[in-house]
């Protein structure tokens, strides 16, 4: 089979303060996440929106210590994952390729050329599929093999989702019953499920089976778990005034305390690692938001990190994909190349079609207004403080 490699992929995130508004614009450039009519408007909108949103996500990250911990996860994952092939007979080296910071998937794939791979597992940290996130690098490892012969030449295998996988789904229903045995009334806690949301129109108008995979990997966790305990799944991270999924998890947890529940136990489904969405949105944000509505038990699962039987799993995922005919990148799922998938989602108050049109022409209109005024330091937005 000759050389072996395993490449993992994730989101990345800033690992000091100064790392924050780089990491925004290489998030928001990517027209998998921000989808324009034109490509040129890419990069001014991603300056525009990381300059605009820095100050903000900074002083998320200062609560959870500076700086995201989810390269140092990732790299105690695959260093995991290599002792454990290491101690079944397979050899096989590990590669991290984040998307939108470093160690890049850019930088990943150079490693695998110079260490000579022939046979490599692509497998991302996301159980669920979006074209979002395993979409997003999935497309960027295609394009770089159409362009680069060497790259070209070693045989990838995809796995493109793993969420149904029996030893996954363990791991994590372990985990939940973990923190439901220490409550004094385990049965009448309620399980909350809060995944990262997309816009609906991934869904509607791409073909984004994210959503879908999502409700049946709640399903399939619950029935796992077997407990008689009541379920919900809601989504968080929402950003813009667009429809994403809902039910949003701030509103669905406010619905949840006017029902009278009073042990709430929060799984971060969509995450294998913590990182700012789980350390600071669900355990800082969503706590308070609990609290404040009358919910005082507030217990959330921890990520699966390093966990051994997730571990285990993967190591059988990355053996069964040696194994069985290869996945290629071109057998992933890709949207319609024409799909503009933002900002076109109808807007959340509801306006007609008519109106969205003039509304994208005038949201342009402010766009170019509000990038003069950041280039020139002059303009209303300037005389009011807001810039």
């Amino acid at each position: 089979m000759g050389r072996i490699g395993i490449l993992l992929l994730n989101l990345g995130g800033p690992e000091k303060l100064e790392d924050v508004r780089p990491f925004l614009f290489n998030l928001f450039a990517d027209p998998e996440i921000i989808r324009l009519p034109s490509p040129l408007l890419q990069k001014p909108l991603a300056w525009l929106i990381s300059t605009l949103r820095a100050s903000k996500s900074q002083e998320g990250y200062k609560k959870i210590g500076g700086g995201s911990p989810l390269r140092r996860i990732t790299e105690q994952q695959a260093a995991a994952l290599k002792q454990t092939l290491h101690e079944r007979g397979v050899e096989a080296e590990t590669y991290i390729g984040m998307r939108y910071w470093h160690p890049f998937t850019e930088e990943a794939v150079e490693s695998v050329k110079r260490d000579g791979i022939e046979k490599l597992v692509v497998l991302p940290l996301y159980p669920q599929f979006s074209i979002s996130t395993s979409g997003s690098s999935f497309r960027l490892l295609e394009k770089m093999q159409a362009e680069d012969a060497t790259f070209r030449r070693v045989d990838c295998t995809v796995i493109p989702s793993w969420y149904q996988r029996p030893g996954y789904l363990s791991a994590i229903a372990n985990l939940i019953r973990q923190q439901l045995n220490a409550l004094s009334d385990p049965d009448s806690a309620r399980i909350f499920f809060s995944a990262h949301g997309v816009p609906v129109s991934y869904v509607e108008e791409a073909g984004d089976p994210y959503q879908e995979e999502m409700e049946d990997c709640v399903k399939l966790i619950m029935r796992t778990l077997d407990r008689p305990n009541r379920y919900n799944l809601a989504y968080q991270s929402r950003v813009g005034p667009v429809e994403w999924l809902q039910p949003y998890t701030e509103a669905a947890i406010r619905e949840i305390a006017a029902e009278g529940v009073k042990d709430l136990v929060v799984v971060p489904i969509s995450f294998v690692s913590e990182h700012i969405e789980t350390l600071e949105e669900i355990d800082m944000e969503y706590r308070e938001v609990a609290e404040s509505a009358g919910i005082h038990g507030f217990h959330r699962v921890p990520a699966l990190d390093t966990n051994p039987a997730f571990i285990a799993d993967l190591a059988d995922m990355v053996q069964e994909s040696l194994a069985a005919p290869p996945i290629r990148l071109t057998d992933v799922y890709h949207p319609p190349e024409r799909t503009k998938l933002y900002p076109q989602e109808k807007w959340e108050w509801g306006l007609t079609t008519a109106a969205e049109v003039w509304n994208g022409r005038l949201a342009m209109l402010g766009f170019i207004a509000i990038l003069v005024e950041l280039m020139s330091g002059r303009g209303l937005l300037h005389s009011l403080g807001l810039l």
